[in-house]
């Protein structure tokens, strides 16, 4: 073949061409809006010329401690002000960014900072102690950097080499960054929960960081100067990349240190919040709170919600308090949100029930992710869009991982075919959109029909006593697995065993139908995600119900 005429002379050079990353739209807010508010934390009023100055000083005081291009620098704070400054302070070192899970215990902490090989650790004094013990035993020296939170009284001491602050105070605020080599670089590594094993690092780049932060701001229509509530883990796939979409709008980050219904409620009125995210257990802890404490809320709110389905209860009680809930779906290998449940306008004249239905599927993909699909693993062909022949949810597109940290085996594994392997099992409904019915672990094969946990707890849901429910498979000799439901009543509730397989007949198939109730608080994750795999521990103690 000749080459086309394109092809000479017009390559990329250093006028067209600047490799993305997340990194520049803090450079631009400082430049444009310097004086805005940028961050809100108790009585910090930070503009965005301050936050650049901060992150700015942070990268040179790293660099003249001997942070280099590629070093892994680990966090453990919770949704405080360094934690954002670090989000850009760190890459513009070239190093890559490690924000580790504050749920977690020292063993757990301990094997991310060997795996991740990390040079230099920030920790907030809450989480001194596991730290502390996370690194005994690591044989490569640790810079530890102690971050105090004013805002914090609670128990925790200094265990490192010198103080944030201090650490800042060595820094250039005029700190000469160019961006990376290639927006290919990594920017981030982030683990997976490992409740199989040890956790896996995932891998992000500075170009998939970049076009997930500007996918969430096009989802969201999200406008200039947005006030975002952080109620989701900045250490959750870095905030969802909402840590860096929100300088792209010059908008407010308001930090919020615990999660707590008051402390929500009154952030959203004080500072007239528009948006935040979170797991459904944040969104039902607001719907059932007391009404006294969302009184005064008048201007409109956004909310995103990730992981399950929202019930109709959410979604009727969103909108009683004037709230809009988007429905998103992803996984860490996808930075987050990489579909959404776009919403219709004709939507809106459905009854409750209808819109529940069609709001709790995983969607379409985001504006700048190639493709989100429903393929038979073993053809790599879509399913038909039957809403009713399984297969399994893949992704492809630059939301996608650059791999898993020294892991081959399980990245090609992950990307057999072309395609990100969710691990999550779904279906296509006639409209294109995607539906899941369950994680592969989690269909439950009763006499050899497959159960849908998922399924099961749509309609636990339903019950209004109901908090939060939790569907895993119990073994039965007859049947080789039967459902089993873990239930979390809202406060003040009554409920028996029997009133909720009553409830269950009426809108399941009896196989569908639990043969084993228990009533506990849920064991969840730190983004509030139930963790079935605790409760799988307990299933053979339960009594078999009679149905």
């Amino acid at each position: 073949m000749h080459p086309s005429i394109y092809d000479l002379g017009l390559d990329k050079n250093d006028a067209n061409y600047v490799p993305l990353s997340p990194i520049g739209f803090l450079e631009r807010a400082a430049s444009v809006y310097p004086e805005r508010v940028s961050i809100v934390y108790g009585a910090l009023r930070q503009t965005w010329q301050a936050t650049y100055a901060r992150a700015r000083r942070l990268a040179s005081a790293l660099i003249k401690r001997g942070i280099a291009r590629g070093d892994t620098v680990a966090v453990m704070l919770p949704n405080t002000p360094p934690m954002i400054e670090a989000h850009f302070g760190v890459p513009m070192t070239g190093a890559v960014l490690c924000a580790l899970n504050t749920r977690l215990d020292a063993d757990a902490i301990g094997f991310m900072l060997r795996h991740g090989e990390a040079k230099a650790v920030i920790v907030d004094r809450e989480f001194s102690d596991t730290v502390r013990r996370a690194l005994h035993g690591i044989e490569h020296r640790v810079l530890v950097i102690d971050a105090d939170d004013p805002e914090y009284a609670g128990p925790g001491a200094r265990i490192g080499e010198i103080e944030y602050e201090a650490l800042l105070a060595e820094g250039d605020p005029e700190h000469r960054w160019t961006g990376p080599r290639d927006e290919w670089d990594a920017i981030c590594l982030n683990y997976t929960s490992g409740t199989t094993g040890n956790p896996k690092g995932v891998v992000y780049h500075h170009r998939g960081a970049y076009l997930n932060a500007v996918s969430n701001l096009l989802e969201w229509d999200m406008p200039k100067h947005a006030v975002y509530l952080w109620t989701l883990p900045l250490f959750h796939c870095n905030g969802w990349c909402f840590s860096w979409g929100l300088a792209a709008r010059a908008g407010v980050h308001v930090c919020l240190r615990k999660v707590e219904a008051k402390a929500i409620f009154d952030l959203i009125r004080a500072h007239e919040v528009t948006h935040y995210c979170g797991a459904p257990i944040v969104h039902a802890l607001l719907v059932n709170a007391p009404p006294e404490l969302r009184a005064g809320i008048t201007h409109r709110v956004h909310a995103m919600v990730g992981g399950a389905a929202p019930p109709a209860s959410m979604i009727e009680g969103m909108d009683a308090m004037g709230f809009d809930l988007t429905h998103i779906y992803g996984l860490t290998e996808v930075y987050g949100p990489a579909s959404v449940c776009a919403k219709h306008d004709e939507w809106n004249d459905l009854p409750i029930g209808e819109r529940a239905r069609l709001n709790a599927r995983q969607g379409v993909r985001y504006h700048l992710q190639e493709a989100v699909s429903v393929l038979d693993p073993a053809t790599m062909k879509p399913v038909p869009k039957d809403g009713e022949t399984i297969g399994e949810v893949m992704f492809r597109g630059n939301l996608t991982m650059k791999g898993y940290l020294k892991n081959p085996n399980a990245t090609e594994e992950a990307f057999a075919g072309g395609w990100f392997h969710s691990g999550d099992l779904g279906v296509l409904q006639p409209d294109g959109y995607v539906k899941i019915k369950d994680r592969s672990k989690d269909i439950i094969i009763s006499g050899g029909e497959n159960i849908s946990s998922i399924e099961v707890e749509d309609v636990l849901y339903r019950h209004p006593a109901i908090l939060a429910a939790a569907v895993v498979a119990k073994p039965d000799a007859r049947w080789g697995e039967t459902p089993c439901a873990f239930i979390e009543l809202k406060a003040g509730a009554t409920l028996t065993a029997a009133e909720v397989i009553a409830h269950c007949k009426e809108h399941l198939a009896g196989f569908k139908i639990p043969r084993a109730v228990e009533f506990c608080e849920l064991p969840k994750t730190s983004t509030g995600k139930i963790q079935k795999f605790e409760l799988r521990k307990r299933v053979g103690s339960l009594e078999a119900i009679d149905v």
